[in-house]
């Protein structure tokens, strides 16, 4: 979204317009659902904390400030909803991680995810990713996903620009060790199979 069309919508918002909340859906929903999925690692989380995030946008709508940058604003009151969430979880279930999904879904149908994950790079990045500390996680998805600069990502996350460019090199690193320590077959031994 250019920076004219969201200053616009800003503006409409303030005014109460309608067709401006709508537009704002269409073109940030499945963002913010996909952030939402992948942080919480958990759909029903996601889709809870996403509407919550609307809700809050409605609620303050009116009182926006006109240089408002509601790209970093909502996923702040996304990350800041799911950081909420998960304080107030007293007991965690120590299972719950290899049981659940990158993607939840329905058992008749595939998710967006599995149609588009087709490949084994993408299964093994999607599960390099989840594996990540929080921290490491929502920088990478903030920084390398949805591509928010990293002063954007640090004012979601509530650290410092310098902190959060660390973060994402730091998860960058971990992702790049992570998958090379996933392969099938090191790479001498695919040398030796195929000479």
């Amino acid at each position: 979204m250019d920076r004219e069309t969201e200053l616009a919508l800003v503006r409409r918002l303030r005014e109460g317009e309608l067709n401006a909340f709508d537009a704002i859906y269409e073109a940030l929903n499945l963002r913010l659902l996909t952030f939402l999925v992948r942080l919480s690692r958990r759909r029903d989380v996601a889709e809870d904390l996403l509407e919550e995030t609307w809700l809050r946008l409605v609620a303050h709508a009116t009182r926006l400030q006109p240089d408002t940058r509601l790209v970093p604003w909502l996923f702040t009151v996304a990350r800041n909803l799911h950081v909420s969430y998960c304080r107030s979880r007293v007991v965690e279930d120590l299972h719950a991680d290899a049981l659940i999904g990158l993607w939840p879904f329905g058992p008749n149908r595939p998710s967006p995810f599995e149609e588009t994950a087709a490949n084994e790079l993408e299964r093994r990045l999607e599960a390099a990713i989840a594996a990540l500390p929080g921290r490491l996680r929502e920088a990478v998805l903030l920084v390398a996903v949805e591509g928010l600069q990293p002063a954007e990502a640090a004012v979601v996350c509530g650290v410092t620009p310098e902190a959060m460019r660390q973060r994402v090199s730091r998860g960058r690193a971990a992702l790049a060790e992570a998958l090379d320590g996933t392969r099938l077959m090191p790479r001498t031994a695919v040398g030796e199979a195929t000479s």
